[in-house]
This record gives structure tokens, C-alpha cells and sequence, in this order.
């Protein structure tokens, strides 16, 4: 696969989506080219139980889209909007939330026994590539399981892609 640097891709239609959790990047197949962006993985690294805290691995697909619309700072709890938008010093008054923000790309495992199903179901464990703020970093593994972007790409993504887009989530 040849990798683009991250550009903009307003025009184009999402085909696929490559999550590598060695490099931290999510590559994005547009209109057959690949462009590439940071990411933030699992600070427990790849694995598909429940509870596990892990990225799960393995062929996905997007089930649901959700934020469109919104502001690019919105904050969900639950995939619900709570009405408040990302700021320093929101943050400051909340440090040790889990800030899921902008968009949220909700993950479907595609393999039963390994990504969906019993307790390895991506969707069940609310597995999401999603907006994180801008004072987290990128390219280093800290999230809880989902993947983490920056809210400008992420917001990118989600007008883009489609429900059903697949998401393929690559251990190197």
C-alpha cells in the first residue's frame, strides 16, 4: 500500500479503513488512494476480550454514525450529545474523563468467536474510532480500546464514510 500524508479529503468517497496498531495509524482508502493519519490506540495494546481495556483486532465494519452536525468540539457520554462542547477549561474542571468527542464511529466485529459474539463482541464493548482533544497525543497508545483522532479528522471521516464501510484493525 502506498501511504499519502494526511490531506484533505472533502471530495471523496471512503472505501476502507486501515487501522495499524504498531505505527498508530489509521490509513483511509479515497476514491484509490490511501491517505494516512494518527491515531491513538490501547495503552493495554490488541485483544478482543470484554473488560479488557484492548483494541480489538480483525475485519470490522462501521454500524453507526454518530455526531453529524454537531460542533466539532461536542462531548458525548453514551454516544448521546450532553449538551457541552470541549474547552481547556472544561477539561480542567474534568480531568480524568475519557473525553469521546466530535464524532464516533461505532466498530461491528465481523468474526464471530473473535470480534463478535459472547465476550469478544466489538460492538457490545462500545469499540469506537472517535474525536479526542487536542491536548492528548497521537502516535502513542493511551485510550481505553477505541481508536482516538484528532477532531478535525475525525469529523473528515464521518461525512465521508458510510454504515457498513469496512474497518480492518491491524496488529502491524
Amino acid at each position: 500500500m502506498l501511504l499519502l500524508p494526511s490531506v484533505r479529503i472533502f471530495n471523496m468517497t471512503i472505501e476502507c479503513i486501515e487501522i495499524n496498531l504498531a505505527n498508530q495509524i489509521c490509513a483511509v482508502l479515497a476514491d484509490g488512494d490511501w491517505h494516512t493519519y494518527p491515531c491513538s490506540t490501547a495503552l493495554n495494546g490488541p485483544g478482543e476480550r470484554e473488560g479488557s481495556g484492548c483494541t480489538p483486532r480483525g475485519s470490522h465494519r462501521i454500524r453507526a454514525i454518530v455526531g453529524r452536525g454537531l460542533a466539532e468540539n461536542q462531548v458525548f457520554v453514551g454516544r448521546r450529545p450532553t449538551g457541552e462542547l470541549w474547552t481547556p477549561d472544561l477539561h480542567a474542571v474534568h480531568p480524568n474523563r475519557d473525553w469521546i468527542l466530535g464524532r464516533i464511529l461505532w466498530l461491528c466485529g465481523n468474526e464471530p468467536g473473535f470480534n463478535q459474539g459472547g465476550q469478544c463482541d466489538s460492538q457490545r464493548r462500545f469499540i469506537y474510532i472517535h474525536g479526542t482533544p487536542p491536548t492528548e497525543p497521537m502516535g502513542v497508545p493511551l485510550s481505553h480500546g477505541c481508536i482516538r483522532m484528532r477532531l478535525p479528522d475525525i469529523c473528515e471521516l464521518a461525512e465521508r464514510v458510510s454504515s457498513g464501510c469496512p474497518v480492518t484493525i491491524l496488529e502491524s
